[in-house]
């Protein structure tokens, strides 16, 4: 079976989750650091008076494996994976502390 390219799928995946009406003031930007394989998506603007500037998806691709940093998403970046055929052991979820990791179906490190 033939390894799915783990930089241009998660691009792809964050680009399609990205691609919505944005609301008012609030823009999505993602950012791609594809010679660090560092991905995030940030929510950027105003509501009213109040700023809004917020990470929502943060991953890396280290050794291999995506490490989900970060992930406000709904749906969840690591399901999403998965659906698009990564296994799980592929998968850390970096945002839990290592020693809850070993609880998770996912990968510990």
């Amino acid at each position: 079976m033939e390894r799915v390219d783990y930089p241009t799928l998660i691009q792809t995946i964050l680009a399609k989750y990205a691609d919505r009406p944005p609301e008012e003031d609030v823009e999505i930007q993602l950012i791609f650091d594809t010679a660090r394989n560092r991905y995030q998506m940030l929510f950027v603007g105003w509501e009213d008076a109040k700023r809004i500037y917020s990470c929502v998806v943060h991953v890396d691709i280290k050794g291999n494996k995506f490490w989900i940093q970060r992930d406000r998403t709904e749906v969840g970046i690591a399901n999403l994976l998965v659906e698009a055929g990564v296994p799980k052991t592929d998968i850390v979820l970096a945002f839990y502390a290592p020693y809850k990791r070993v609880y998770t179906e996912f990968a510990a490190g």
